[in-house]
């Protein structure tokens, strides 16, 4: 099956060009994550394209400069209003012929070879608006289409290292998301 989702390239966003490319990996799962930024109506995005856009850049400047890592750390952004960007360059690409770029997202080897999706927002008991969550939906199913990998192993950053994200509301909300990617 094909990869369906709309995504905005890095290179359509305006990225940095990374300080090395990454490998590639053979993915066993999906993993949420969310930004742990301000939630509507101080969201960073404010729900825009552009927004969006800048977010993005945001996002990979701090990772790079704050972090010291090679890119951005995660694979996808899903943003408040509903726009898929591409995180870590090569991520898109790769995800279209099934495989996955190694990352820096989810603070364990295993993990760091699947793809990261962050979700802007923290979803401690926020819950996610429709639009955010349909983008979220769609992404995955394209994801698990080209890859293969079970709807089961959708899972959340704290499945793989000790840290409170995706958040618990968005956490709950993961049998959800399996049901409707199936």
């Amino acid at each position: 099956m094909s990869f369906t989702a709309s995504v905005i390239s890095a290179k359509e966003w305006g990225a940095k060009p990374p300080k090395k490319w990454p490998d590639t990996t053979r993915p066993r799962y999906i993993i949420i994550h969310h930004t742990a930024t301000p939630n509507a109506p101080n969201d960073l995005s404010k729900g825009t394209l552009w927004g969006s856009r800048s977010l993005a850049r945001s996002i990979q400047k701090s990772h790079m400069d704050g972090f010291g890592w090679d890119d951005s750390g995660h694979n996808f952004l899903n943003t408040t209003g509903g726009h898929l960007l591409e995180g870590r360059q090569g991520s898109l690409s790769a995800i279209k012929k099934g495989r996955s770029v190694s990352s820096a997202h989810a603070g364990s080897t295993l993990g760091n070879q699947s793809p990261g999706i962050e979700n802007e927002g923290t979803f401690i008991s926020y819950r996610m608006n429709a639009k955010q969550w349909k983008s979220l939906v769609d992404l995955c199913v394209s994801i698990c289409n080209t890859t293969k990998i079970s709807p089961d192993n959708i899972k959340g950053h704290r499945d793989f290292s000790p840290t409170q994200c995706p958040g618990d509301w968005l956490y709950s909300q993961l049998p959800r998301l399996r049901r409707e990617v199936r």
